[in-house]
């Protein structure tokens, strides 16, 4: 009764959510502050009878107002029940039954979950100078990465597409946090085949409302179009989301508190003998001193109530991922680290 291919599926597994109080998270990389205060101002005066219709399917007044922000057409922006709803439609869209699926290696781990539900092939670079498969027809490329936080430069994706067969879809999750970004290509002219992911998950302090939305021609933003739910995106989400556009300045300025934290935290982490992987994000990606294993200092950290995350496998289970919280959260972890040490 259950699909061969679902049978076995190997599921995404999300970060843990903690229920309980008081707890250092550090897991998920949520931004640490809160969203645009015009959002709470949307929930507050939200009307009810909003809620009795159903919501615009084409989302037309945020769109237009994405479209602003980006330079963009209109026409050429779609918005998803999150990052990961566009990213499903983009698996149903643009790759056939006898095609796969394409990431770097390693990256988003949904990716290759996608390719399963898809039943198709996923393909695995170890870089962007990898030759591609010839029936990979999407390759999801997260910039600045994930788990690893490394930036590639715009020019170099583009050098890539243009080698590229098939629809990349440039997965910017952590744009706002690097020194650049490749949404000038999604919106170029000249521009064939790039489809550039946003979500309103980090920057934007909105994990929680499940918004995210890409720009790319306007051919391949009309097939997702038909492929989409009737009604995926929800009419608070919408209100909320078009708030939190509107305050720019309010996103930025979480934006530099995170950077800043960033930095003091990578200097702190190798100060104690820590390899920290260059990060342009809202995370480090970094290896413990060679007395210390990380699996086991994942583990530590959890009993202690402070929660980041640990990716096993060759290439990532020597290293730790930890979100980029408040200076206070990042000196409870330090000072629970010169606990370990000190055992």
């Amino acid at each position: 009764m259950i699909a061969r291919h679902v049978r076995k599926l190997e599921a995404y597994v999300p970060g843990e959510q903690p229920r309980a109080r008081g707890v250092v998270k550090l897991n998920t990389n949520e931004n640490p502050y809160p969203p645009s205060p015009a959002c709470a101002g949307v929930l507050k005066h939200f009307s009810l009878d909003l809620l009795r219709r159903y919501p615009d399917p084409s989302f037309c007044a945020l769109r237009d107002a994405l479209a602003k922000l980006n330079d963009a057409d209109p026409d050429c922006v779609f918005i998803g029940n999150g990052s990961d709803e566009v990213l499903s439609i983009a698996a149903r869209a643009f790759v056939e039954d006898d095609e796969s699926i394409g990431s770097l290696d390693p990256s988003y781990s949904l990716y290759k979950t996608l390719a399963a539900i898809r039943d198709v092939k996923w393909i695995g670079a170890k870089n962007l100078s990898t030759r591609i498969a010839p029936k990979t027809s999407l390759f999801l490329l997260t910039n600045p990465n994930a788990p690893t936080g490394e930036f590639r430069e715009p020019s170099e994706i583009a050098a890539f597409a243009k080698r590229f067969r098939g629809v990349l879809v440039v997965d910017e999750a952590y744009a706002d946090f690097a020194r650049a970004n490749c949404m000038s290509l999604a919106v170029a002219p000249t521009n064939r085949n790039i489809i550039v992911m946003r979500t309103f998950s980090k920057s934007y302090s909105l994990a929680g409302l499940r918004v995210g939305y890409c720009v790319g021609p306007k051919n391949l933003i009309d097939a997702m179009y038909k492929v989409k739910d009737s009604y995926n995106v929800d009419a608070v989400a919408q209100a909320v989301a078009l708030a939190a556009v509107k305050d720019q300045a309010w996103m930025r300025t979480n934006v530099a508190k995170v950077v800043r934290t960033r930095a003091r935290f990578v200097t702190a982490l190798e100060k104690r003998g820590w390899n920290v992987m260059p990060s342009e994000s809202n995370f480090v990606f970094a290896r413990p001193p060679a007395r210390e294993n990380a699996a086991d200092l994942f583990a530590w950290l959890r009993s202690k109530n402070i929660f980041v995350r640990y990716f096993p496998g060759p290439k990532t289970g020597d290293r730790l991922r930890i979100t980029i919280g408040t200076d206070g959260q990042m000196k409870a972890l330090l000072n629970a680290i010169d606990d370990r040490f000190c055992e």
